[in-house]
This record gives C-alpha cells, structure tokens and sequence, in this order.
C-alpha cells in the first residue's frame, strides 16, 4: 500500500510544521498591551498531545493563569540589563535567521502546485502498492506453558462446536485481558500485532485453530481466526491526498537539493 507516513528531512520538517506566526487567533487573556492567545496555549500542551479546547474548564484556567505568570515575568525580565548583554543580542541574532527560514520555506512550500493529472499519473503508475492492508479478527487463549497450551488444542480439536467452546475454554483458561469476552481481539492489522502472533493468525483459515501453540515473550497462545478481509485496492480519491503530500514533498526536496548544491558552491565552507 501507498506509504502515508512520509518521512521528512529535518529541512522539510521545518516549514510543514511551522505555524504562521501572524496568523489570527482567539485571545485567552491579556498583559498590558501583550495577548495571550490560544496557538500560545496549543504551543504549551503540544508535547502532551492534547489541545486546549479538549482540557476541562479548571485545567483551561490553569494553564492561562501559568501562561499570564510567564508574560508578567518575560516583561520584568525585558526592563532589566539582561537585553543589553552579548549573549542576549546573539540568541536574538540566532532567533533572527530561525524566523527567517522558516518563513522563507513555508512561502516556498505554498508556491507548490501539483496537478491533478500529476496525481492521476502517479495513481496509475503506483496502483498495485497502493491496497487496504490485511486484516483479521480473531479470539486466543493466552497460558504460561507449552504444555497447558498444546492440552487445550487436543481438546479444541476434538469439538464439534469450535467456535463456542473455543470462548468458553478463552473465559476459563486464557490469562489475557480479553479473556472476560471469550478472548476476542476484534479486528487488527498484522503490523498491530508482535510477528510470531500475527505471522501464526494470517497463516489460518477461517474457522480454524493453531495446530501447535504460538510462543511469544507474553506466553503461549492458541488462536482462532473468527474471519478476515484480504488486500483490496485502494480508489484515487481514498488517496488524492496523500500522493498530493507525497509529490508536494518530493518537489519541494528537489528544490532544496538544488538551492543547496548552488549556494554551497558559492560559499567558503570549513568542517573541522
């Protein structure tokens, strides 16, 4: 399938997750003439992937009133002496070239323009990588030894009813959290599973069992695949989006490629 996950340069990174920086936004509070905002209570919370629209109303508070104490203290600390020493005026002259590049990136970024026929081209050319992964739905028996596992497979294997006594025997024996409902894991994709579990259940039939218990470093288990949906391709419009990233980006590489190779031929360059 078509990889979703692009994976950046640290350049790219730049300008595809800077915000702008003048952007208009809802104001939480005020010091003085300075605003508190909410991408500065977004910025905060950012680390703990949480936005401030979903914290509860104390904890909204909670976090203006730290945001309010900061600014109080940014501004006692811009009356001091502090903003007339060398080391302040070099990491404003560092901040200076940051803000810099990421504005100059980010508006390279928007001048981008992939074509809907560009898309369509790489559509086609791409198709049979581009699917709906495999899933499967599943009930296990997790147990500590080889020995209760391959004593419940005799058993299993001996049922007229699988299915039912596969969960009873699930409810009764399986040490797992899932055991409660008859050891159902629903439906996963394989990469959502550790590889000797996933590797064992795709291998199966519907209706069917582990002939021999699957060692993992949680124990031994003994599966049974409930049902399973192969591979199906995936329609242009599922993924205009993401080839539009994909071929934004690889643009947008090649631009940089090219800016660097020509400036850093102009450019007395010294790595010690």
């Amino acid at each position: 399938m078509f990889d979703r996950k692009i994976i950046l340069s640290s350049v790219v990174a730049i300008t595809l997750f800077t915000t702008n920086l003048f952007s208009a936004d809802k104001l939480l509070a005020t010091v003085g003439t300075d605003n508190i905002t909410l991408e500065d209570a977004n910025n905060v919370l950012k680390a703990q992937k949480i936005t401030y629209n979903q914290l509860k109303e104390n904890d909204k508070k909670n976090i203006v009133n730290q945001l309010v104490d900061k600014k109080v203290l940014s501004n006692t600390a811009m009356k001091t002496n502090i903003i007339n020493t060398a080391e302040y005026k070099e990491t404003v002259e560092r901040i200076k070239e940051e803000i810099a590049l990421q504005l100059w990136m980010s508006d390279m970024a928007k001048q981008i323009n992939v074509s809907e026929a560009e898309i369509k081209t790489y559509y086609d050319q791409n198709k049979n990588k581009m699917q709906k992964p495999l899933e499967l739905k599943a009930n296990h028996i997790l147990v500590k030894t080889e020995k209760e596992a391959n004593d419940i497979i005799d058993i299993l294997e001996k049922s007229t009813t699988l299915e039912v006594d596969f969960k009873k025997m699930a409810k009764n024996k399986s040490t797992d959290p899932a055991a409660a409902n008859g050891g159902d894991l629903g439906w996963f994709t394989t990469d959502k599973m550790i590889p000797e579990f996933s590797m064992a259940a795709s291998a199966l039939k519907v209706g069917t069992i582990t002939a021999k218990p699957v060692k993992t470093k949680f124990g031994f288990h003994i599966i049974y695949l409930d049902d399973r949906k192969n591979p199906t391709p995936l329609s242009l419009n599922e993924v205009k989006g993401d080839i539009k990233q994909f071929l934004s980006t690889q643009e947008f590489n090649t631009k940089i490629e090219n800016i660097l190779k020509v400036e850093k031929a102009k450019s007395k360059i010294t790595i010690k």
